[in-house]
Parts: structure tokens; sequence; C-alpha cells
């Protein structure tokens, strides 16, 4: 009854076509030492001689020992090698906790983790450890060092095709480098900083596992085509997920705790020595925080942190900031934001933006922006770089309540160079912190150059939107609240063209202003509650 077992999720794990051969010595001999039997089984196809692998082999067979204390690694890769050099198969993790350093992917080669299987970053020792990163010369000034290097990790691939990582187990970082802060340096050799790192891979499935404290990435993909992550855990101490120069993406039903970084973020970064774009990737059902104790969503126990607790709120979706190549034909649905930053949608490296479609997706408690949309000229990227667009975004159907910040929804391009082809539907925006009348007046400075992070443009002259350097907008079905008095115009336009608000209601619990034109061209106004239909050619300087 297990064999079966064991060979149905196999079949599910490596698909029909691939898995067939390996399966036919079936799992029982696999699974009682397959490194003590023969790499591969003798057969015969039309008389001549085929070679087939087993299907499962069992680590506790190939001497891990799986206490906790002993390091698997030499026994785990050697497994993997000659898994490998078989033709391909599953690695099976039965119940324990693998020590380990640097485990080494190859292609055609599953790892399977089962339930109550743990691997386990081990502390680094004075000298050895895990795998020293590799340099990524010249290309190393345009990205940071956590994106600059993959063999310094966990789990790491490259150039392989056809692998995975799944099952109900856990991999647990303890030993890793958050890349910051206290903890180990994530410069000393032999010292990691990613749970799993991959780099120009394609045809990876990760699925079901969990991962506990992940370093300074939990999952580091970068050129990474045909990628699926399903149905993962991660309850982390940095960034959850970061999907670099990808194509093809599945991310789907994930549930990301990540209060010190970013939770699901999509890259674009110089790593790969030329401007890759992140294309065809598709982000739904998944649930982001950054409200709980680490390891609390893991356990199920979903503690939040006391009140006081200094703690950076990160979590968040987002698109950015390393951003040369850009993003095209994403689309992000069905997600819960909780107790996070908002969504983000950045490109300030030279990199393009567009074909993004979000929609159904809740926030709430929010620690900034609800939604930010931001091209800058930073430019991290090769000299002569041009500035990048931001195209062609529809946002629809966003729900965003009792935010904590007093941050309006922010879109904003820089000089001669605007955001474009905006359309926002079915938007709902609730703020708890009001602010004062007074900061009406506030002249957000541009920072073109600088990290584009939304409370770095100091106090915000409006409430429910600040809009600058924009083209062809429109805003419909939209309603704005504050849970308290707040002074500030609902609208803060600066050096925007052409721009439609259709049935917006502002509720404010004492009247404040409707709008701050700043240079503004073509605005519509209609079947907004309380207002009078209008249509402005041209204001300089007006508040309504």
């Amino acid at each position: 009854m297990a064999d079966n077992t064991a060979r149905r999720e196999f079949l599910r794990l490596a698909g029909k076509g691939a898995a067939t051969g390996m399966l036919l010595p079936g799992l029982a001999a696999a699974q009682s030492g397959p490194a003590q039997a023969t790499a591969a089984q003798s057969a015969s196809r039309d008389g001549k001689p085929l070679r087939i692998p087993p299907a499962v082999w069992n680590v506790r067979a190939s001497d891990a020992a799986g206490d906790g204390k002993t390091i698997d690694t030499p026994a785990i890769n050697s497994l993997i090698e000659r898994a490998a050099h078989a033709g391909g198969g599953l690695i099976w993790f039965p119940p324990g906790i693998y020590a380990c350093y640097s485990i080494h992917l190859r292609s055609n080669v599953a790892l399977y983790l089962d339930a109550g299987a743990v691997i386990l970053a081990a502390d680094a020792p004075p000298s050895g450890g895990y795998d020293h990163p590799e340099s990524n010369q010249p290309w190393e000034a345009y990205q940071d060092f956590g994106h600059n290097h993959w063999h310094n990790s966990l789990i790491w691939g490259e150039d392989l095709q056809n692998i995975s990582i799944t099952g109900p187990g856990r991999i647990w970082g303890r030993g890793l480098s958050k890349g910051r802060g206290s903890g180990p340096d994530a410069n000393t050799p032999g010292v990691a900083n990613k749970a799993i790192a991959l780099k120009n891979c394609r045809s990876v499935i990760l699925r079901d596992f969990q991962i506990l404290q992940g370093g300074h990435f939990g999952i580091l993909a970068t050129g990474v085509n045909n990628l699926t992550i399903d149905n993962l855990t991660i309850d982390t101490n940095r960034d959850g997920m970061d999907i670099d120069c990808c194509r093809n993406v599945r991310i789907s039903n994930c549930t990301v705790n990540s209060p010190w970084d970013d939770g699901i973020c999509l890259k674009s970064s110089y790593a790969l020595g030329r401007a890759v774009l992140t294309e065809d990737v598709t982000v739904s059902n998944c649930f982001v925080t950054a409200g709980y104790e680490l390891g609390s969503v893991l356990d199920g126990t979903f503690r939040r942190f006391p009140d006081g607790t200094p703690v950076a709120r990160q979590g968040r979706i987002k698109l950015g900031t390393e951003s040369a190549g850009g993003f095209r034909n994403i689309a992000i649905s069905n997600c819960v934001l909780d107790g996070c930053k908002g969504l983000a949608l950045e490109t300030v490296d030279g990199g393009l933006l567009e074909e993004v479609a979000i929609s159904n997706i809740t926030l709430r408690s929010i620690t900034d922006t609800p939604l930010f949309l931001r091209l800058g000229r930073r430019m991290r990227a090769p000299q002569g770089s041009s500035i990048g667009t931001l195209n062609r975004v529809l946002i629809d159907n966003i729900v965003s309540y009792d935010c904590a910040s007093p941050l309006p929804v922010m879109i904003m391009g820089v000089p001669d160079h605007p955001v474009a082809d905006i359309r926002i539907n079915n938007l709902y925006l609730h703020h708890r912190p009001a602010a004062p009348a007074s900061q009406a007046s506030a002249a957000p400075p541009e920072q073109q150059t600088l990290y584009p992070e939304a409370n770095r443009f100091g106090p915000m002259p409006s409430q429910g939107f600040f809009i600058r350097h924009a083209r062809n907008i429109t805003i419909a079905n939209t309603e704005i609240a504050c849970a308290s008095a707040d002074g500030r115009p609902f609208f803060a336009l600066a050096d925007v063209n052409d721009i439609d608000l259709f049935r917006v209601r502002m509720r404010a619990p004492e009247p404040a202003p409707r709008f701050l034109l700043q240079d503004v061209r073509e605005l519509r106004i209609s079947a907004c509650r309380g207002m009078a239909d209008q249509n402005i050619s041209w204001v300089k300087n007006r508040v309504i």
C-alpha cells in the first residue's frame, strides 16, 4: 500500500512522461536501499540494452543520519549525484532532521520532503561550511550582494532542467545569514544567506513544503523559465521569494509572513550580465503578511507583535526595486495582504513596466500606501542606459481598510517621463490616522535617483491620491474614507494630463477640499457625489 502511494506521488511530481520509465523497477527495492543497489537495472527494448534507474532514492539508506546533529550533506549530495548519473529520480527524505551545508541540485532529480522531514541549515563552522559565493564580476555593482551569488545557499542549482522540491516537509534556515543586523555575516566565506537559490534553470516545481527563517531570501530564482511555486508556507526573517529575470512563472496558493522584508517580490536585475525582462507571471490566491512573530504562522498560533515592537512590517507584493530589464505581462489576483505594506509597482533602473493587471485584492491594516506606482531614475544599470517606462496598468476590485498610514495612493513619474495609461476601478480606501489641513501645502520632493520607498517623499498633501507626472489616467467607482477628520484634499494632482474621475465618492467626518490641482490639463469629473460635473482644459493652481 505504501509503495502504491509513493508511486502515485512520484508520477504526480515528475510528470507521467518522464516518470514512467523510472518506476518500472518498483519502489520497494529502492526504498530498502538504493545506495547499495546498482545505479541502474537492465532491460531491453527492440533487443537493445536499456538502463532504467531506481524510482526513489532514500537518503537514510545513503548514511544520512537525520538526527539534527550529524552533517548529512556528503551523504545527500552523493546520492543526488548517483541519481543524476543514473538518469534521474526522486530523492526521498523520510522523517528526521537533516543538518546540512550546501545541497547541490542536479537535472532530472527531484527532492521529496516527507511529513516530519526537516532540512536544517546548520550553523557555519569556523572553516568549511557552505559553498563560497561565486564571482559575478563585472556585474556586481548593479545589485546588492544577495542578488549576485547563488552558491552560498542551503540548496542551490545552476544551468539545470526538470527539477523539483516538493512534499509536506520543512526547510529550516536556522544557520543562515539574513544579510544584515545580528547573526552570521553573509560576506564571511562558508556562511550562506539563502534557503533556495536557482540560476539559469528551466522546468522547476516548488510545491507544498514550508520554509522557516529563510535567511536573506527564502527563494531566489534568477533566469528561471517555466517555474511553478505552489502551496508553500514561508515564515521568514527577510524576503519570502524573489523572482528575478524569469519567464512563465506561476505563483499560487502561498502563505508568506515576512515582517522584515518583502513577501513576494518580482525583480529584473542586471545579475545575468544583461537586461532581462521578468514576464508572463501570475500571482494568485496568496496570503501575504508582516504582522506575526517569526514561526507563529507555521505553527498556527498567529501571534501578533506586541505594541511598540520595532519591526519593519514589510511583507507586501512588489515589482522592483531592481528593474534594469523590466516587467511585462504580469497578473496578480485573489490575494490577501494583512498588516504589511501595500502593492508596489516600481521601475527605476531603466526597464519597462507594462501590461500589468491587478484584481480582487484585500488589504487590511496596511502600514504605508495601499498602492505605490513609481517610475524613477535610480539607474543601477550600465552607463548610458535610458530611463524606463511605466504604462498600461489595470487595477480593479481592491479593498483597503483600516490603513495604519496617512499616505495616499501614490502614482508618480519624473519630469518629462510620465506614468501613462493607468485604469483604477472599484477601489475602496479607508485610512485610520489623519493629517491636519496645514499639510495640504506640503511639496513632496522629486527624489528621482533615490531608492523608491513611499515614506521617503515626506508628508503628503492629500489623503486619497497623489498623482504627479502622469498621462491618461482613469479612476472610477472609487470611495475614499477616513476614520477621523483629515484636513487634506482627497486628490493632489501635479503635472497631470488627461484624467477622468467617474463616480468617485469622497467621505470625511468634517468637510475637506476635494482637489488640489497644479498644472493639470484635460480633467473630467463626472457623477461624483456632491459635485457638479466639470471639464477643465487647463489649470495652473487651484483648490476645489
